[in-house]
């Protein structure tokens, strides 16, 4: 269903409202990384700091796919205020908050907001141009998105440094109102009078499922929470079973908060999968490659947060290629460029990275990841869209989100097991370093502390060897991570001949389905929806 009011909105406003929108909500799920000694400093609550990034992920996750729902429920343009008006506020409260048990229930606040604030932009890009347009503006967007994700540590670690950590918080106000002014006064929606009702059940089961299964991602592997240990079982094992009972509501319900049905769809299935395990190879660089350069070149947390630029350029180079090219060619082929570039630039890291590697040799292979990433940004938001009705478009969105964000929390949990496990193995024969502080060591990560390195009162060389051995067990992170573009190659190829569809005079040849509007989006035919 389209809401759009083409002939009383002002398209250049509406895109910049929407930038700005994305920009923030991208820019927090990383900008808090460098700020976070400093916080911990004047907040304490080192036990609990892991939760900052967790409450804002769990909630984002929680709340994309019911916001998606309700947006085709209701309008756009509603959620799209709610979302930005909530992750303002939770902005504000997280630059005044005095302890970290404070800031982490702020930053659940933020998250929900965002978790409206991401699909709605994408979905609102779809109402507003033709096909032959969208792909260009999914790739602008896509940039937006890999940009903003990138940045957030640099602008952190600058705002830190220079002003206050509290300001990577209020940042977001100004830049929030100038949103909500834009889409306030710039984007109309025509009246739905359909009766329409919300499925509560749904929703709570779905909310119950993400959080179980993101508190045992979070919190497995974890002090008193090892990975066999009967709570972190119980945690999956209830997960496991809101899945099934979501699943059943759904497959009852009259107007459910994820169709089903979507899924017989090959374009859908294949594009959400391969979100995932995009999602699963960006966190994965871009948690443990600044941590690499930390530990072989001995540089603070500030002064590597530059050092994902070069991801960041391939990210934006092959969003906007991947925007402009899906009119040209199938679905399936777009991809498979991308995903044998990501094999490349996964195996470059893993195989041919070691610690004597130089900065300018890693950040050339990181800029062949981002290629490999990029394109996933804008494709994937076009192939899921232009396969779904109308009516369904801000829930396909959602999930785009919803799969590559749960791709993140289990790179995260998998990658971080492998990393400690490699560690753990490397040092298992270093003289004089007892077992018991080589578990205290744990991952390895604390080693890249001086604090934590005087604490442990250990020789100079000995420390040196152990900052080598976790440089290897991050290199063995991405030896595992080149097995998942090349898993996303099957759903790739399961992706047929499906392409986005074209004719002259940018108008798509596909039918009319009945009871379809002729003038379709914007006073432009609908996409075809098919099954690839």
């Amino acid at each position: 269903m389209n809401y759009l009011d083409a002939n009383r909105s002002n398209v250049k406003l509406v895109i910049a409202g929407l930038m700005l929108g994305l920009f923030i909500t991208a820019l927090d799920q990383t900008i808090v990384s460098t700020a976070m000694g400093t916080i911990i400093k004047q907040l304490g609550g080192l036990d609990k700091f892991i939760w900052v990034y967790s409450a804002y992920m769990i909630a984002m996750v929680v709340a994309t796919p019911i916001f998606g729902k309700l947006s085709d429920m209701f309008g756009r343009k509603t959620f799209f205020l709610t979302g930005l008006i909530l992750f303002m506020l939770g902005s504000v409260l997280c630059g005044t908050a005095q302890n970290m048990e404070q800031l982490i229930i702020y930053r659940a606040i933020q998250g929900i907001g965002g978790g409206a604030l991401m699909p709605i932009v994408f979905t609102i890009i779809f109402d507003l141009f033709p096909a032959e347009k969208r792909g260009k503006m999914m790739g602008l967007f896509g940039a937006v998105f890999g940009i903003s994700s990138v940045f957030g540590p640099i602008l952190g670690g600058v705002i830190t440094d220079n002003i206050s950590w509290r300001w990577i918080f209020y940042i977001n106000v100004p830049l929030g109102i100038l949103s909500l002014l834009f889409i306030l006064n710039a984007y109309h929606e025509s009246k739905n009078k359909r009766k329409q009702s919300i499925d509560w059940l749904g929703a709570i089961m779905l909310a119950a499922f993400v959080l179980f299964l993101m508190f045992g991602l979070e919190l497995g592997g974890t002090d008193g929470w090892a990975w066999s240990a009967a709570k972190t079982i119980l945690l999956f094992v209830a997960s496991a079973f809101f899945l099934a009972a979501f699943l059943f509501v759904e497959l009852k319900s009259k107007d459910p908060i994820i169709k089903l049905d979507l899924f017989k769809d090959k374009i859908v299935t294949s594009s959400m999968a391969i979100s995932l395990l995009y999602g699963a190879v960006m966190i994965a660089a871009a948690s443990y490659i600044p941590l690499f350069i930390q530990g072989v070149f001995h540089k603070t947390a500030t002064q590597t947060s530059t050092v994902m630029i070069p991801m960041m350029l391939g990210v934006v180079a092959s969003s906007q290629v991947g925007g402009r090219v899906v009119n040209k060619f199938r679905y399936r082929d777009v991809m498979l460029v991308s995903a044998l570039t990501l094999i490349v630039g996964t195996a470059l890291l893993g195989f041919a990275m070691d610690t004597s590697t130089s900065r300018l040799v890693i950040s050339l292979f990181m800029i062949v990841v981002g290629l490999g990433i990029g394109v996933s940004f804008s494709l994937l938001n076009i192939s899921t869209l232009n396969a779904v009705p109308p009516q369904y478009k801000g829930t396909s969105s959602s999930l785009i989100t919803f799969f590559r964000t749960i791709g993140s929390a289990l790179g995260i949990a998998v990658f971080g097991a492998i990393q400690k496990s490699a560690f753990q193995s490397n040092i298992a024969d270093t003289p004089n370093l007892s077992p018991q502080l080589a578990e205290q060591i744990k991952g390895g990560q604390a080693l890249l502390d001086p604090d934590v390195q005087r604490q442990m009162g250990l020789p100079a060389d000995i420390v040196n060897n152990l900052l080598s051995e976790f440089a290897h067990s991050v290199i063995a992170i991405f030896q595992w991570s080149v097995l998942l573009p090349a898993v996303a190659i099957v759903f790739v190829l399961l992706m047929g001949r499906a392409r986005l569809e074209v004719n002259r005079g940018g108008q798509q040849g596909a039918p009319v389905k009945p009871g379809q509007p002729a003038g379709g989006e914007a006073g432009k035919p609908e996409p075809s929806y098919h099954g690839g």
